[in-house]
């Protein structure tokens, strides 16, 4: 399986900016910042199926979190084959995808 890592496109050099009066030196704030995400976030992502790389807008990925490591991933459909590809997401791949503004899922488990 290619395990090519997803990471916001270096040529976009776009990185969501903490809105003015939050950050280090800015006082306590309180419960988590909404930071507005840039329409131009893109990902880069390959296929396993036809191995074609290629940049992928926020809209083109889902993530699901689930319980545990095997029940969170993330997905999306290759624009090259059509192939509809599944790949595991860590927690720096959630920060990233999250703070990119991609769809998140999450899933229950039943009681």
């Amino acid at each position: 399986m290619n395990r090519t890592p997803l990471f916001p496109a270096a040529a976009s050099g776009i990185r969501p900016a903490p809105p003015s009066g939050i950050g280090p030196g800015t006082g306590s704030g309180t419960g988590p910042v909404t930071v507005p995400v840039p329409a131009a976030v893109r990902f880069r992502a390959a296929c396993p199926d036809c191995r074609g790389r290629f940049e992928l807008a926020a809209a083109a990925l889902r993530l699901a979190i689930g319980a545990t490591s095997r029940t969170t991933f993330y997905t999306f459909t290759c624009p090259e084959c059509g192939a509809s590809v599944r790949k595991p997401a860590g927690e720096r791949i959630i920060e990233l995808l999250t703070g990119g503004g991609v769809r998140t899922l999450r899933l229950h488990t039943a009681l």
